[in-house]
C-alpha cells in the first residue's frame, strides 16, 4: 500500500489546517519530520512521521526532513541513513533534507539580537544551582545573581563563549522571561550551553556551544517557512515558549498543534532505554526482530502496508490513550494473508511411517499457493513413505475432543490422503520417535470415495525431500503492558520472548526464498526470511501467529 493512498480523514488537525487556509492565516502548507539522529525509529515515530507527511501531501504542500543535531555527544550518521531510510520504507517522500546545524550561524545571530534586547542573559550558575531555584509548580524561582547583566557584557560572554575559552558546563545563555511564570518552562530557559567533545558530525569543532532544543526547534520552524508544527501532547507546554522567542524577534510564527503520541501495549518507546537494551546486549541490535523499531518490525515480516493501516485505524487525537498490540498484529495478520504463499513447514517434527505405502514410490501433489489470490496458482510437493507431522498433532492417549492423530483414528493430510495410525515406536525412555499408519489410496486429494469424514486436517512434509531450517520464534519482548514505566524495565524483558526448535523442516519449495521473503506456514503462522538466512542454511522468523494466542493466554492466566 502507497502512502499516498491512505484515505482521506478527518481530524482537528486538518480541519485546524483547512480553517487556516480558508481565513488566509497561511497561503501554503508546509509541515518537517525533525528526528534527532540518536537512534533508530520505533512504531511511535510514525504515527508523527504521517501525520506530518499526510497533512503536506493532502493539501498539495511540501514536506521537509530536518536533523535535529544540535547535541554532537550522541549524533552520528548510521542514524541519519537509517532513520531516511526507513521512512522512505514507509512511502514517505520530503523536498527538502536539512538539518539544524544548516542554522546555527542564524540562530546565533537570532540569540545576539535577543541580548541586546535585554531578552537573553548569559548565567554563571551550575546547572545543580539552575535547577534549585528554578522553584516549583507552587513556588517562584529564584532569580539568577547574573540576571541583570548588563547589555555590553552579555555579548562580551556570549562571544567568548562560542569562541571556547570556558569550559564545558561553566556557562549558559538563559532567555530573561519570568521566573514566577506558572508556566515552569518560562522560567529563564538555557539556550545555549558549552560542549567541547566531541566534534560536531557535519560541523566538526567550529562550534562549542550548541542550542537547546527548545531554543531551535522553533527558530528553525521559523527559518524553514514551516506553516505547522505538528508535535506530540507533551510540547503544548512548550508552545508558549516558542511563540515568546519568535514575538521578541518579529519573525515568521508558525502554528503549533498538539496531538497524543502513540502508547502501545507491551512496547518501548523510550529511545533512551531502547539504546540500552542493545547496548547491554539485551537484544541483538536495533534490528532485533522482537523490538518495534522500524528495522525490527520489518525483519521480523511486518510490512509498510500494515504499519500504514494500523495508523490510520488509530486516527488522530488529544486524549491519551493506550492502543492494544493486538491490533498491530491484527493489521499485519490481515495484509500478510491476502499476500503470503502458503508453504508447509513442521516446527516439531515426528516421524511418521505409512506401512502400506510403497518403499520406492514419490508423488508430486498439487498444493494451493494462496487460496486469497487465485492468480497465484499452485505448485507441487512430494509426498513418499515417510513423512514429518508436528509432534502436537499426535496424541497416545488423546484429551477429550482431540480429533487429530491418535491410535485407531484417521485423519486427513493435507492435499494428501486419509491416514489412520495402527502403532507407535518408544525409544528406551518411552518417548515416541516413530508413528506408523496406513493410508487410503481411494482419498488422494483429501476427500473419501465412500463419503466417510474425518475431523481434523495436518500438514506434513515429506523426509527424503524436506529441507531442514533454522525457525525463530519470537514472542512479545516484555511481560509487562507497559514496560516504559519507570526505570527497571529490564525485569520485565519475557525470558521466553524467543524459541528456537532443535530441528525444524520446510519443504523443498523454499530453498529459493530469499531474505524478506514471506510465507504462511500452513497452521503455524507467517513466517519472514531472515537477513542471516543463506541457501544452505534457511531461517525463518515467525511474524505473527495465525490466531492471537497472548491474548488468551493472559485471560486464562486472569
Amino acid at each position: 500500500m502507497d502512502t499516498n493512498e491512505t484515505p482521506r480523514s478527518t481530524d482537528f488537525i486538518r480541519e485546524a489546517v483547512a480553517e487556516d487556509l480558508r481565513t488566509g492565516r497561511f497561503t501554503y502548507v508546509r509541515t518537517r519530520l525533525p528526528p534527532e539522529p540518536n537512534g533508530y525509529l520505533h512504531i511511535g515515530h510514525v504515527k508523527a512521521f504521517l501525520i506530518d507527511y499526510n497533512v503536506a501531501h493532502e493539501n498539495g504542500g511540501e514536506l521537509y526532513l530536518r536533523f535535529d543535531d544540535t547535541n554532537p555527544a550522541k549524533e552520528e550518521v548510521e542514524y541519519v541513513e537509517a532513520i531516511k531510510a526507513d521512512a522512505q520504507w514507509l512511502g514517505i517522500h520530503w523536498v527538502k533534507e536539512t538539518y539544524a546545524s544548516d542554522y546555527f550561524d542564524q540562530l546565533y545571530a537570532w540569540a545576539v539580537r535577543l541580548v541586546k534586547l535585554g531578552k537573553a542573559y548569559v548565567d554563571d550558575q551550575s546547572a545543580e544551582e539552575v535547577s534549585k531555584s528554578r522553584g516549583t509548580l507552587t513556588e517562584p524561582g529564584i532569580e539568577s545573581p547574573n540576571r541583570k547583566r548588563s547589555v555590553d557584557e552579555n555579548l562580551d560572554l556570549l562571544e567568548r563563549m562560542k569562541n571556547g575559552e570556558f569550559p564545558d558546563g561553566s556557562r549558559i545563555l538563559r532567555a530573561k522571561i519570568d521566573m514566577a511564570h506558572p508556566n515552569m518552562v518560562m522560567r529563564d530557559p538555557a539556550m545555549y550551553r558549552i560542549i567541547h567533545e566531541p566534534e560536531h558530525h557535519r560541523t566538526g569543532r567550529k562550534w562549542c556551544i550548541y542550542p537547546m532544543y527548545d531554543w531551535s526547534h522553533g527558530q528553525n520552524d521559523s527559518m524553514e517557512g514551516v506553516t505547522h508544527s505538528l508535535c506530540s501532547m507533551e510540547y503544548e507546554i512548550h508552545r508558549p515558549l516558542y511563540e515568546w522567542f519568535l514575538e521578541q524577534l518579529g519573525e515568521f510564527k508558525p502554528r503549533q498543534i498538539e496531538f497524543s503520541r502513540l502508547n502501545l501495549t507491551f512496547a518501548m518507546m523510550s529511545k533512551r532505554k531502547l539504546r540500552k537494551m542493545v547496548e547491554t546486549g539485551v537484544v541483538t541490535g536495533w534490528d532485533d526482530p522482537r523490538l518495534t523499531t522500524l528495522r525490527g518490525m520489518r525483519r521480523r515480516g511486518y510490512t509498510s502496508a500494515a504499519i500504514l493501516d494500523f495508523i490510520n485505524r488509530v486516527g488522530v487525537a488529544k486524549n491519551t490513550s493506550w492502543i492494544d498490540f493486538a491490533l498491530l498484529e491484527a493489521c499485519v495478520r490481515d495484509d500478510l494473508n491476502k499476500h503470503s504463499l502458503r508453504r508447509m513447514a513442521v516446527l516439531h517434527p515426528l516421524k511418521v511411517i505409512i506401512d502400506n505405502y510403497p518403499a520406492d514410490q514419490v508423488e508430486e501433489l498439487s498444493a494451493i499457493n494462496n487460496p486469497e489470490d487465485a492468480s497465484a496458482g499452485t505448485r507441487k510437493v512430494a509426498f513418499s513413505k515417510v513423512l514429518y507431522i508436528e509432534q502436537d498433532d499426535f496424541r497416545e492417549s488423546p484429551p477429550p475432543k482431540y480429533f487429530r492423530l491418535y491410535p485407531g483414528n484417521e485423519v486427513r493430510l493435507r492435499y494428501a490422503y486419509f491416514i489412520k495410525c495402527v502403532s507407535v515406536v518408544k525409544d528406551s525412555q518411552g518417548n515416541i520417535t516413530e508413528v506408523h499408519c496406513t493410508y487410503d489410496p481411494t482419498t488422494k486429494g483429501g476427500d473419501a470415495q465412500d463419503g466417510r469424514k474425518v475431523k481434523s486436517t495436518i500438514h506434513w512434509v515429506s523426509a527424503a525431500h524436506a529441507v531442514p531450517a533454522e525457525v525463530r520464534l519470537y514472542e512479545r519482548l516484555f511481560t509487562k503492558e507497559n514496560p516504559d514505566e519507570g526505570d527497571d524495565f529490564l525485569s520485565f524483558v519475557n525470558p521466553n520472548s524467543l524459541e528456537t526448535p532443535e530441528q525444524s523442516f520446510v519443504e523443498r519449495a523454499l530453498l529459493d526464498a530469499q531474505p524478506g521473503d514471506k510465507f504462511q506456514f500452513e497452521r503455524n503462522g507467517y513466517f519472514c526470511v531472515d537477513i542471516q538466512s543463506q541457501p544452505d542454511k534457511l531461517v525463518f522468523n515467525r511474524t505473527v501467529t495465525l490466531k492471537d494466542a497472548w491474548t488468551r493466554i493472559e485471560q486464562k492466566q486472569a
